[in-house]
């Protein structure tokens, strides 16, 4: 999200393991999960020529088609709905923000930490008595936790919603949802002798250096030291020397020492932050990218990476496949959002150095996977699961550069007004490669997880809920205060909004002051829902919600109750706001989307489907994202669990039909 990041942590998955049936033989099964590859777009790109691998993969009898998201189709939601088979009435994960209804606060939806609670104290140092509790809040079973009960041999690399990655005997490294190393989405640091004006930036930290004879020195901040009073933050030194003759720069980070011209980019950096003097350090990395000397100093470092060769956090299954990775590829990105989306928000990168950034990751998850498909093409059997991120950050970022009618569009850079389709390019090049290495009888299935529409116009729903009577304020005459659901009036208050697209009753017996009589929800559901459905934007005279999904009608499972009861699927063209995402009321319903951050996919989900290519027919109708789980473990001859609502997507009637 943009402009939002909650802090993540490491977590543990129980697991539910079903009996195997007979096992298929030399069944070879490659998914390639490009995130937000739109079906649109995708044609739009192959009738301009630019996806030759693609076709040829049709041309040979592959089958393309659009693809089922989840509701709402936000990537944990949709992602979880893969991997369990189950929709959030199952897995639990409703958006990327959920809340507690006792507390009454936002929180993460994915993960949740709680810290120790009883210390030994010597002086200033204190010694956790216990563990960490800290767990993953998905529900369900994922697939390849039944493939490696039964014995087949599977890599997961890099699916979403999977930090940490659930225990088992498949080989995994986790993806979207793993945080840096302080526990955040990712904080970038620009350091400069001219600071900009905005200081509070969300996924970024400025720090201002005065060149003493071009000399400076800075920090660069690590995770905070539980093991000292007040859990101070850690930091590295860095010394930097600035030649603006030549346009170049000297630094020192930690123990190393490397020159930067302008424009360079470092390789990645080993810096340990120190918890306990000879005794405890934690490990990461980090590239630096010198944008300027002159007349101004800018330099950027990437957020702190959790280090893959000596992780802090678990990021791989087992422990050794992270440092495997490193060793056979080189440092990466292990961060779940690598493209630093934030860092070009704050303009700390310009649209240049975003497209430049965000080529290093695509650069590095190729060369990953060329060597995970060397590995696979050895294998007698098994499964191979490839994620690619790059699809979905660059849409939300430079849309708006192609996009003449994106509110920000005059101030984006034209030159890469075609990036999104020069990825798309790149991502066929890479799927050509993967035809070339994988042997013909490999079952072969290309998905995205949604597609992409434009974001111009912002929906505050806590504001229309305001406006409409339905969420009433302590004090009405102050907006400022109502951030993460604050300053509300709950003994008024009927219903309320956070995370992008979920809406809520107040209900009694639920939320901690609910006053809604459970006997009046539908009433109020039907309500609500009639009225969003009605809701015109003024400004442009055109509705803006699509559909307002009633949770009680869309999802199955023990968890239907758990999350909104309303959820508000919008128009193309129309998201809900960030400010109402975490709970705030605004003095307007209506907003233009001023953003970089341009595009967006949590909307209708009938208006953001997404892709599935396969070589072999698809016979099931309306195929979605629930079918993936149960289809792979089909071609394994592994049984169906009964928890699964999805279906074989290569048999017309099966167990699951929605």
């Amino acid at each position: 999200m943009g402009g939002v990041f909650l802090r993540v942590v490491v977590c543990v998955c129980l697991i539910n393991i079903v009996a195997p049936a007979t096992i298929l033989a030399g069944t070879k099964v490659l998914v390639l999960g490009f995130d937000g590859m739109d079906p649109i777009l995708l044609d739009e790109f192959r009738s301009q020529g630019l996806m030759p691998n693609f076709d040829k993969f049709l041309a040979e009898g592959g089958q393309l088609t659009p693809f089922g998201t989840s509701t709402p189709p936000q990537s944990p939601v949709a992602w979880s709905n893969f991997i369990t088979g189950r929709d959030p009435g199952g897995h639990g994960i409703f958006d990327f923000i959920h809340r507690d209804p006792q507390t009454m606060q936002p929180t993460s939806s994915t993960s949740e930490a709680k810290g120790a609670t009883r210390f030994w104290q010597f002086g200033k140092w204190k010694i956790p008595r216990e563990s960490a509790n800290i767990h993953n809040l998905r529900q369900g079973t994922a697939f390849w936790e039944i493939l490696s009960e039964a014995g087949i041999d599977a890599t997961i690399f890099r699916v979403p919603a999977n930090f940490p990655p659930v225990e088992c005997e498949a080989r995994s490294l986790s993806g979207m949802g793993t945080p840096d190393i302080t526990g955040n989405y990712g904080i970038s640091t620009l350091i400069t002798d001219d600071p900009p004006v905005k200081r509070d930036l969300g996924g970024g930290r400025v720090v201002s250096v005065w060149l003493d004879g071009g000399t400076f020195r800075a920090d660069l901040l690590g995770p905070r030291n539980s093991f000292r009073e007040g859990d101070p933050e850690t930091t590295v030194p860095i010394e930097g020397r600035v030649d603006r003759k030549s346009h170049a720069a000297w630094l020192k980070v930690g123990s190393t020492e490397l020159v930067l011209n302008q424009g360079q980019w470092s390789d990645w950096i080993t810096v340990e932050f120190e918890m306990i003097p000879y005794i405890q350090k934690v490990s990461g990395t980090c590239r630096f990218y010198l944008m300027e000397t002159d007349p101004v100093l800018r330099l950027y470092a990437s957020p702190v990476q959790i280090d893959p060769k000596n992780p802090v956090m678990p990021i791989s299954t087992p422990e050794s496949y992270s440092r495997e990775i490193a060793n056979n590829t080189g440092y990466f990105y292990t961060q779940g959002l690598p493209d630093d989306t934030s860092g070009l928000e704050n303009d700390f990168l310009s649209d240049d150095d975003y497209v430049q950034q965000s080529s290093l990751v695509l650069s590095e998850r190729k060369q990953q996977l060329d060597a995970e498909l060397d590995r696979f093409s050895d294998l007698d059997e098994g499964l191979l699961f490839f994620y690619f991120n790059s699809p979905d950050q660059t849409c939300h970022m430079v849309w708006r550069n192609m996009d003449v009618d994106s509110p920000t569009h005059d101030e984006a850079d034209s030159q890469h007004a075609d990036r999104i389709a020069q990825v798309y390019a790149e991502l066929d090049q890479a799927f050509g490669g993967v035809m070339e290495k994988v042997s013909d009888d490999t079952i072969i299935m290309v998905m995205s997880d949604h597609g992409f529409a434009p974001w111009r116009r912002a929906f505050n729903t806590n504001t229309w809920l305001h406006q409409n009577g339905y969420l009433y304020l302590e004090n009405e005459n102050n907006l400022s205060d109502t951030d993460m659901l604050q300053g509300i009036d709950w003994s008024r208050t009927r219903a309320y909004a956070v995370g992008i697209n979920g809406l809520y009753i107040n209900l009694q017996g639920r939320e901690r002051d609910g006053i809604v009589d459970p006997d009046e929800k539908d009433a109020l559901l039907t309500e609500l829902k009639s009225k969003l459905e009605a809701v015109i934007d003024p400004d442009l005279g055109l509705q803006a919600i699509k559909v307002a999904d009633r949770a009680d009608q869309v999802y199955h499972g023990p968890l239907r109750d758990a999350g909104p009861d309303i959820i508000v699927g919008y128009q193309r063209g129309w998201r809900g706001s960030n400010e109402s995402a975490l709970g705030k009321v605004t003095d307007t319903v209506f907003m233009d989307n001023v953003l970089k951050w341009s595009a967006d996919h949590c909307i209708a989900a009938d208006e953001v489907p997404g892709i599935l290519m396969v070589n072999r027919p698809i016979k099931r109708n309306d195929p979605s994202l629930v079918d993936m789980a149960p289809t792979i473990l089909n071609l394994f001859g592994v049984e169906i669990p009964e928890e699964m609502v999805g279906g074989n997507l290569f048999s017309p009637s099966t167990k699951g039909d929605r």
